[in-house]
């Protein structure tokens, strides 16, 4: 008899366009993960409205997330892809567990400080609560394993300590405590092209590679990419900016092209236009095919809302019976 395989959840919210960081530190680790797991990956479309998104922009935003996602790797019949709005099986158990949830903890929550500084403006009760929601969304599939970044480190904590606080209360075993998962060395920070930093899908348009980018607009941000091209003797270290390129190349480009590039920098003899030049062409033959099938994809909305709805059920059915038995355990069984 075959062993079940452990369930992963993960989301993305349906704001901004995903990126190559997105693809590297994220997607990439998907697409191996549907092979060995049981894996849930959502559109995290609540989330994304603690930043009152357009309505009119909101459903076409999630079909783009669905098919860059797809067009990327993930196989809808191998993973359950899913809307979070389409289980509202999550808004009762977020519900239950905002009752284990204390204010005072919520306020202290790195993410919430940084989005209270950045808009005083919108301190809503939906940006409080978030790492409640964002834990519910792990809880209630009852996955054991989350693949995050480092970044998220702190709302992974909170989810097991929602499930710690939810058993002990109620003397069950109901969640289990969920890990951080990546594949070890897999997990890559994917460089900013202005020298410094991670690529954001807000910051910097010019210095992030989005998936959507046409060829011409790929090649001009790598073009502008920063390079610090002052003299140096040889032996010297790659400054951040130069380094940034080579990993970038490591990541698209042969291995005898990256070698060629580390051995000219070594011999300053590397001449910046012709490294862009290779990296801009390397990187249109990677993201172009992603690009191209997410386009015809987004065109296709039946097909991305069939997934959708078969995602869903799927994602209900057991979502249902985890709060099925989170009601029981609590005393809400009246019938």
């Amino acid at each position: 008899m075959a062993t079940e395989k452990e369930i992963v959840v993960s989301g993305i919210r349906p704001t901004g366009y995903l990126h190559l960081g997105n693809y590297f530190g994220a997607i990439r680790n998907y697409i191996r993960m549907q092979e060995d797991f049981n894996c849930y990956f959502f559109v995290a479309d609540w989330h994304s409205l603690t930043t009152h998104p357009n309505p009119k922009d909101l459903p076409g935003n999630v079909m783009r997330v669905l098919a860059e996602n797809i067009a990327s790797g993930l196989d809808p019949e191998k993973v359950t892809l899913y809307a979070q709005s389409d289980v509202p099986e999550i808004a009762e158990l977020y519900l239950l567990m905002n009752m284990l949830a204390y204010v005072g903890e919520l306020e202290k929550v790195p993410t919430f400080k940084d989005k209270v500084r950045l808009q005083p403006q919108n301190v809503n009760a939906g940006l409080l609560t978030y790492p409640v929601l964002m834990s519910v969304d792990i809880l209630i599939q009852r996955a054991v394993k989350v693949p995050v970044g480092k970044d998220q480190g702190q709302h992974l904590e909170m989810a097991r300590n929602f499930a710690q606080r939810f058993n002990h209360r109620y003397d069950t075993d109901l969640f289990p405590e969920p890990e951080a998962f990546n594949y070890g060395d897999s997990l890559v920070r994917i460089p900013s092209l202005d020298g410094s930093g991670k690529m954001s899908k807000s910051e910097n348009e010019m210095a992030t590679l989005y998936l959507a980018d046409d060829d011409d607009k790929i090649r001009n941000k790598i073009k502008k990419a920063k390079t610090d091209s002052a003299a140096v003797t040889p032996g010297t270290p790659m400054p951040e900016s130069v380094q940034n390129l080579v990993d970038l190349m490591k990541l698209v480009s042969a291995p005898d092209v990256v070698q060629f590039y580390e051995a000219a920098w070594d011999n300053q003899t590397i001449r910046f236009g012709d490294m862009k030049k290779q990296l801009g062409e390397d990187m249109v033959n990677f993201i172009a095919p992603i690009r191209e099938k997410a386009k015809d994809l987004q065109q296709d909305t039946d097909y991305l809302r069939k997934i959708m709805k078969a995602g869903a059920e799927k994602a209900r059915a057991n979502a249902a019976q985890t709060l099925q038995q989170a009601r029981k355990l609590i005393g809400l069984n009246y019938y």
